[in-house]
C-alpha cells in the first residue's frame, strides 16, 4: 500500500512539474536546447535540478523495492534492467503516466506468461520443463520488445510527434 502511495505521489508531483514553467523549459531542453540557451537560460542548471528530482524519485522506489526483504546483489540482475527498459518503452516516450501503464502491463503480461506456460506443461500440452517454459517466457518478452520498437516506437502513450528528431 505504501509502495502504491508513493507512486501517486510521484506521478502527481511529475505531473504537475511538466505543467509548470519549469517542466516547459525542460521540454524545451529536449526538442531543442540552444534555442532554451539562446533565452538566456541556465541549460545546465535545469538539468541538474531535473537529475536531482528523477534520483529522489528513483531513490524513494529503491526503498521500496527492498523493502519487504534484505538487499541481495543477486536480485539486481541484468533481467531486471531489461525489465526496466521494456515497461519504459511500452508507456511511452515524453509521457507521465506512460510508465506507470507500462509497468502494469509489463507485469500482468509476464505474470499471466508464467502462469499459462507453467499450466500448459502440466498438462503435458508443451513437452518441456518449467525451466525451459521460464526461458521460453524470457524470450516472448523480448520478441514483444522488438516488435513495440519496430512497430510502435513511440510507446503506447507516447504522440508520434514527440518522436521526430529533426535536426
Amino acid at each position: 500500500m505504501f509502495g502504491v502511495i508513493l507512486l501517486a505521489v510521484s506521478v502527481l508531483l511529475v505531473w504537475s512539474l511538466m505543467r509548470s514553467p519549469w517542466g516547459r523549459v525542460l521540454k524545451g531542453i529536449r526538442e531543442d536546447e540552444d534555442a532554451v540557451r539562446s533565452l538566456g537560460k541556465n541549460v545546465f542548471a535545469y538539468k541538474m535540478q531535473a537529475l536531482v528530482v528523477g534520483g529522489v524519485i528513483g531513490a524513494a522506489g529503491g526503498i521500496v523495492f527492498v523493502l519487504p526483504s534484505a538487499v541481495v546483489p543477486n536480485s539486481y540482475s541484468t533481467s531486471l534492467t531489461f525489465f526496466l527498459w521494456t515497461l519504459l518503452l511500452l508507456g511511452g516516450a515524453a509521457t507521465v503516466f506512460g510508465p506507470t501503464l507500462g509497468a502494469v502491463l509489463f507485469w500482468i503480461v509476464f505474470a499471466f506468461l508464467g502462469n499459462l506456460l507453467s499450466q500448459l506443461v502440466s498438462a503435458g500440452i508443451l513437452p518441456i520443463t518449467n525451466l525451459q517454459a521460464g526461458s521460453i517466457r524470457f524470450a516472448l518478452v523480448g520478441v514483444a520488445l522488438m516488435l513495440l520498437v519496430i512497430f510502435r516506437p513511440q510507446g503506447i502513450l507516447g504522440d508520434k510527434r514527440e518522436m521526430t528528431f529533426v535536426q
